[in-house]
């Protein structure tokens, strides 16, 4: 016997001696409902088919008996009827052939004589009435007197014609038998009816007289009848233990499908060791001989062991028996736990094949999890080498010892595979750490032999069953491969990493701590879970390589670096988001008299489109601030820009429009320190004190760019020297997590605690609480004033008088010599000369001269005029005209402003 892990008990011995007879129903104790009344109780309630037998028994009974009385009242009735005719018959006609009668008929008034002869005649007789009428059914007679007179209620046509007439009728005293004869005279003639007749009431008082006695006697048919059913149901509910049709016939079924059809053994063995029952499976796992029911299980010719648990009806739960060839599992129960017959029930279930199955579908069941969670698990981020390395992870150890993957360097960096170039080892995973495979980040140009190599170029996989009689795979590298074999590695599964027509590398297999090599199943599924990588490595390596070309194109787009200027220290940072690229810019635009300006905006959206839009903001800024106009009036600009833009994009592809975008614009002046500001739906700026105070001026908020309709306004700050103005777009102070409130409040709290840095420590002072890769780029600018001291700054206002270019003239020079510019004279007298000689003839006073040494030597010239001058080539034989040209050719810069009085003309020359 093979006997496996189970549970097993044991009964005493049982009791030599004829077997014990079942306890039934009827000898239940009271407690079971048991007796006469429990036994009557089960029969009548109709659910077992005692009940339903006793049931049906008591209504035929009850229709018997009630078909009885009817037919016998019914008898009645008609025995009443016929009397009641006959009765009638012999009256009417007894009093029609009474002597007098057809006299008294032709005699004036026939009432007279004939009503109380009638009337007599119905007193005697027992009649209702007696009714003497005329042969038109005129009445001469009628019980009652006030009927006399009026018409007969009946037929009389054939007793006119001398017949007789018997009818039911709803007479004047009511429903009735009546019977009309006819009164004839000597000569046979008709002169006369006669109609005598009983009614309703008096016929059926005879059958209402018999009926109490005909319901006794049903009653007592009755209660003989129930007795005598009651009795039969009793015998017949012991017989069947209270069991309904529909449980008998279940019960009857199951028996069946026990015997026939259920596909597990069952054995029923007496308290005496001798089998009652098998069904057809137990007779064949068991090979029992077909005279096995009735006969000891010692004698059936099963092994010892076998038929000694059969015969001892102990407990015993999934032990395992071998019988024959088969694996049994064995379960027995005794039968006479809840009071039935002494004995022991005993399945059996072939185990045989199922040990086998279960091995394999323990095998499937892991395989297909493995699928579902690569399905999940493998390319959770758009990133190739993450996605390689969660292959490798997962194939390690359910599948593979260890697992590498090989990717084309191409493939890395978001490019085609080129074939015949080097791999990369990208990612690795093993059991252990101190694997002799080539290391991670190792360049790797296998052999044509190898089977990397075959992968490759054939696109299919290779397996290497064993490794140490696989010659094309040791010429890779001898001393490596001798290292792998010791290690204890013996076999190799190589699968391609194909996505469509691209090989984009190989993913590697290896097998040390099983010693079965991979076979072909373990190949399909390699085959299978690196199919479902290479999709997420074909599809990180697409982002990668659109991620790369939107991030260059924003990267181009951004300021590379800043323009020279001395009004401001300038630091910046600029931070990408967690994923895709957006419309998030700033620049630094120096502007004549040695102001600078700082914009900084956000266009609405991520990708390419926004990065696209935004380099066209920013070049339309650059443009704009060439014309030196103030901050509302170049966001106006920029609004209509944006509204072109928008539409634009919808009357081409029909796609939604941009939602817009945001622009923070501010120029800043270190002669007056004061900074002029106007924002578009942008947060407004920060101010950090000399003192380390911080505030957020009070800004007007203008409407997003691209709303189009509302004006812009602007705010004047006067800024201290050494103050810092702090520019930022709305990823550093908000996102998903906290509202833009609360991120202002962290900004200021950042700003607070960097009294006196400078403009670079303040932009890492700043960026130190945000996340290393947050939700939304980030560009911040921190601005440190300077000021352009009186020392530096000459002013003259100048008469609107030609004699007075000679007086500039002297005070320039005078002014450049406390300089020590003295080698820009020339140029400077000859710069100003023109500027106010063209401002005196064509310009209004008053006209001002202001000259500002800054990097550069600043020369500029104001009056009231909005007249802007024009540099044109004069003709050889025009006198004036080369005034600007002269200007242009001496200044690297000259241009024109306007002001709210007027306009400046200005220039600017390096200084020596």
């Amino acid at each position: 016997m093979v006997r496996l892990s189970g549970r097993s008990a044991t009964r005493p011995p049982r009791a030599s001696g004829p077997p014990r007879a079942p306890k039934g129903p009827a000898s239940d104790g009271p407690g079971k409902g048991g007796g006469r009344a429990g036994a009557l109780r089960a029969a009548v309630t109709g659910r077992s088919v005692a009940g339903q037998v006793f049931l049906l028994q008591v209504v035929i009974v009850l229709l018997l008996i009630v078909a009885a009385v009817v037919a016998q009242v019914l008898q009645v009735q008609r025995d009443s009827d016929t009397e009641a005719q006959n009765r009638s018959l012999a009256v009417a006609q007894s009093f029609a052939n009474a002597p007098g009668t057809a006299a008294a008929l032709r005699t004036p008034d026939p009432t007279k004589i004939l009503q109380p002869r009638a009337e007599a005649v119905r007193k005697s007789t027992g009649v209702d009435f007696v009714v003497v009428m005329n042969t038109d059914g005129i009445r001469y007679t009628h019980p009652k007197p006030d009927r006399i007179g009026k018409k007969f209620v009946g037929t009389i046509a054939p007793a006119v014609a001398g017949g007789t007439v018997t009818e039911h009728v709803n007479g004047t005293i009511g429903p009735l038998v009546q019977v009309v004869v006819p009164v004839k005279d000597s000569a046979g003639k008709v002169v006369g009816l006669v109609s005598a007749g009983i009614t309703t009431a008096h016929v059926g008082g005879t059958a209402a007289q018999q009926l109490p006695l005909l319901l006794a006697a049903a009653a007592a048919a009755l209660a003989l009848a129930t007795a005598g059913t009651a009795l039969v149901s009793r015998r017949l509910l012991r017989q069947t233990h209270g069991l309904g049709p529909y449980e008998m016939t279940r019960m009857y079924e199951h028996h069946d499908a026990v015997l026939h059809a259920v596909r597990e053994g069952v054995l029923i063995v007496g308290d005496n060791g001798r089998l009652l029952l098998a069904n057809d499976e137990a007779q064949r796992l068991l090979d029992l001989p077909k005279d096995a029911e009735r006969r000891s299980v010692l004698e059936l010719g099963l092994d010892d062991e076998t038929a000694a648990l059969l015969a001892s009806g102990r407990v015993a739960t999934d032990e395992v028996h071998l019988v024959k060839d088969r694996l049994l599992a064995i379960n027995q129960r005794p039968t006479d736990v809840r009071g039935g017959p002494a004995g022991s029930v005993a399945t059996l279930r072939d185990s045989t094949e199922l040990r086998a199955l279960l091995g394999r579908a323990e095998v499937a069941r892991e395989r297909l999890n493995m699928l579902y969670e690569a399905g999940v698990g493998i390319g959770t981020s758009l990133d190739v080498t993450r996605t390689a390395e969660e292959l490798a992870e997962l194939a390690v150890p359910r599948f593979a010892d260890f697992a590498t993957v090989d990717l084309f360097e191409a493939v890395l960096h978001g490019e085609e595979p080129r074939p015949g170039t080097a791999l990369r080892r990208t990612a690795a995973a093993g059991v252990r750490k101190d694997t002799p495979l080539y290391p991670v980040g190792e360049r790797i140009r296998f052999v044509a032999t190898s089977p990397q190599a075959r992968s490759l170029t054939t696109g299919q996989s290779v397996v290497v069953p064993v490794l140490r009689d696989a010659p094309g795979w040791r010429a890779q590298d001898l001393e490596r491969t001798d290292q792998v074999l010791e290690y204890g590695i013996h076999s190799l599964i190589t699968v391609p990493l194909r996505a469509g027509s691209l090989v984009l590398g190989v993913a590697n297999f290896w097998r040390s701590e099983k010693p079965e090599p991979f076979d072909s199943e373990e190949l399909a599924l390699a085959e299978e879970l690196v199919a479902r990588a290479a999709v997420s490595i074909d599809n990180a390596r697409r982002y990668t390589r659109e991620h790369s070309m939107a991030v260059t194109l924003q990267r181009s787009l951004l300021p590379r670096t800043l323009p020279e200027q001395g009004a401001l220290e300038i630091a910046y940072r600029y931070l990408p988001a967690q994923s895709g690229v957006g419309g998030d810019w700033f620049d630094v635009l120096p502007l004549s008299g040695a102001r600078v300006a700082l914009v900084v905006g956000d266009v609405v959206g991520h990708g390419l489109h926004a990065a696209a839009t935004m380099g066209r903001l920013r070049t339309a800024v650059h443009n704009f601030s060439a014309l030196d106009l103030p901050p509302d009036e170049l966001l106006g600009l920029l609004d209509e820009l944006v509204g072109r833009i928008d539409q634009d994009e919808t009357s081409v592809d029909g796609s939604a429009a941009i939602a817009g975008a945001t622009c923070l614009y501010a120029v800043y002046d270190p002669v007056s320190r004061c900074c002029t500001v106007a924002r578009a739906g942008h947060p407004p700026p920060a101010v950090v004190g000399p003192d380390g105070s911080v505030e957020f001026p009070e800004v007007p908020a203008g409407p997003p760019l691209g709303l189009g309709g509302l004006p812009f306004e602007t705010a004047e700050l006067e800024l201290a020297e050494g103050s810092r103005l702090v520019l930022y777009t709305d990823g550093l102070v908000e996102d998903r997590d906290r509202d833009i409130d609360e991120g202002l409040e962290l900004l200021r709290d950042a700003l607070h605690r960097t009294p006196g840095a400078s403009s670079e420590e303040t932009c890492r002072t700043v960026l130190e609480r945000l996340p290393a890769r947050p939700d939304d780029d980030v560009a911040l600018i921190v601005a440190r004033t300077r000021v352009l001291g009186p020392d530096r700054v000459a002013e003259w206002q100048v008469p609107s008088d030609p004699a007075a270019v000679s007086q500039v003239r002297a005070s320039v020079t005078r002014q450049l010599a406390d300089w020590g510019l003295e080698e820009l004279d020339f140029t400077t007298e000859l710069i100003l000369s023109e500027l106010v000689t063209n401002a005196i003839r064509y310009g209004r006073g008053p006209i001002g001269v202001r000259l500002l040494r800054d990097r550069t030597l600043i020369c500029e010239v104001s009056d009231r005029s909005t007249t802007s001058p024009h540099l044109r080539y004069a003709a050889t034989t025009d006198e004036g005209g080369r005034g600007l040209f002269l200007v242009a050719q001496l200044a690297d810069r000259w241009g024109t402003r306007y002001s709210p009085n007027g306009k400046i003309i200005w220039a600017e020359q390096p200084l020596p």
